[in-house]
């Protein structure tokens, strides 16, 4: 652990440079580093150390008690419950902006950009269905509901920023409305991790699970991913728009909650949500937990008041605007923090800053292996040992992998089959072309036909 605390972000990338196989750290789409600017690669720093604090909060949900003693809400799920999983949707909407160059996507350019994004969603939907044999008790695999985000965010990366911005609000205003108007006529969700056996028996059932009455409901948590792809738009590297992210997230994170008391206490939602509680199908025990602890991707519908509601993982408009802005404020600290650069602090930051962007660059590697983890007999330890014991190990596995072989293994799995569905598609389309009479070596205009979809945004 000396060692590790000692290395500070630069060593750690030229580490990682040096051990890349040449082809991919010195390709068309992977410039050297040294075409970056340095503020640069500390946007990259606190993107990785943002989603480090998200696969560690995750994993302190999952493995460490929700309630106290006396039956309260500890202060790690207090923190993290909700928080965990929608700072991971907004970093991957973040993640599909610079996938697309940080800009929005010209039709001409279609074909690389759906490619990108359906191979992903199969990857990792491919990934999350294996894990879907595992206990959903103990912990839900977001990853099916990851590949259905995807899949529905393909249209976003066409439109122009302020587009998408106005499609985040409207989604997480309506989505939730939608669904309570839909929830009485869809399957009722069965809660269980999603496996390959109910993609083949009940694809349809699986479907409306996925997009609107599981844990994670694709649909309404379009309005991450919005807020994300708007995010990975701006130039994150001016302290001013930094700044209006923080403070963007602090009004959020603080409006909603704020609202959410006025309106079930002094206009007397919480009091029609208990007048309606039994034709809500739950009990006055599961009515308490819901309303304390959160559920489990959506609310009843015996009454609209439900709507009003902030509790984790309810789905409602003001659990939405919360959570979002909890992560856009908490990837503006991380961006701040990664900007420092007076020696002394920057060295301070640099030992929690350099573990949590390593842990952070393979998170899909890592959530993988703490679900495996969680379900095996490997797991005997008790809460905190257990919990700790995760962590420790991410961190020293994450620096030692990120400063010898760069990118995890599933990532680079993903990005492997990724590219080379692209390679496809351009090879068939230059195969059109030239039938077509238009010669497939002929020199094209800048930008037309490929777009470097894997660029490092630059600025």
């Amino acid at each position: 652990m000396t060692q590790t605390a000692s290395l500070n972000w630069q060593d750690l990338e030229r580490a990682a440079e040096a051990n890349r196989p040449a082809p991919i750290a010195r390709s068309a789409d992977h410039p050297p580093a040294t075409t970056d600017p340095p503020v640069g690669r500390f946007r990259l720093l606190g993107m990785d150390a943002a989603r480090g604090v998200a696969l560690f909060g995750m994993i302190a949900v999952h493995s460490l008690p929700d309630s106290d003693a006396a039956g309260r809400p500890t202060w790690w799920f207090t923190i993290f419950a909700g928080r965990a999983a929608a700072l991971f949707a907004v970093l991957a909407g973040v993640g599909i902006a610079f996938l697309t160059g940080r800009r929005r996507v010209r039709l001409i350019d279609r074909s690389d950009a759906v490619t990108a994004l359906i191979v992903r969603a199969l990857a990792i939907g491919a990934i999350g269905l294996a894990l879907g044999y595992t206990d959903a008790s103990l912990a839900a695999v977001i990853l099916p509901y990851y590949a259905v985000m995807f899949v529905l965010a393909i249209p976003l990366v066409f439109l122009p920023t302020w587009l998408v911005a106005f499609t985040g609000l409207v989604v997480a205003a309506g989505a939730p409305v939608l669904r309570q108007i839909l929830l009485p006529h869809l399957p009722v969700p069965t809660y269980d991790n999603a496996t390959f056996a109910q993609l083949v028996h009940d694809p349809g059932a699986l479907l409306s699970e996925l997009s609107l009455t599981g844990e994670y409901p694709a649909v309404a948590w379009l309005a991450y991913l919005c807020a994300g792809l708007v995010i990975g738009r701006l130039t994150l590297t001016r302290m001013r728009t930094v700044l209006g992210l923080l403070a963007t997230g602090v009004a959020f994170a603080v409006t909603a909650p704020v609202a959410s008391s006025i309106l079930l206490n002094r206009y007397e939602g919480l009091r029609q949500i208990w007048f309606t509680q039994p034709k809500s199908g739950l009990n006055v025990a599961e009515t308490t937990e819901l309303l304390t602890f959160g559920g489990d991707g959506s609310t009843p519908t015996s009454t609209w008041w439900w709507l009003a509601v902030d509790a984790p993982h309810t789905s409602t408009p003001l659990d939405l605007l919360a959570t979002t802005g909890s992560a856009i404020a908490l990837l503006a600290v991380m961006l701040l923090a990664s900007r420092v650069a007076r020696p002394l602090p920057r060295q301070v930051i640099s030992v929690l800053l350099v573990p949590l962007a390593a842990a952070g660059a393979m998170t899909l590697t890592f959530y993988t292996a703490h679900i495996m983890f969680i379900n095996s007999d490997l797991d005997s330890y008790a809460p905190v040992p257990g919990y700790l014991a995760q962590a420790v190990a991410i961190v020293l596995v994450g620096t030692a992998w990120w400063a010898t072989a760069g990118r995890g293994p599933l990532e680079g799995l993903v990005t492997a089959l990724s590219r080379a569905a692209r390679r496809l598609v351009r090879r068939t389309s230059q195969r059109r072309r030239g039938r077509a009479g238009m010669s497939m070596y002929s020199p094209e205009a800048p930008g037309a036909g490929e777009y470097p979809i894997d660029r490092p945004a630059r600025g």
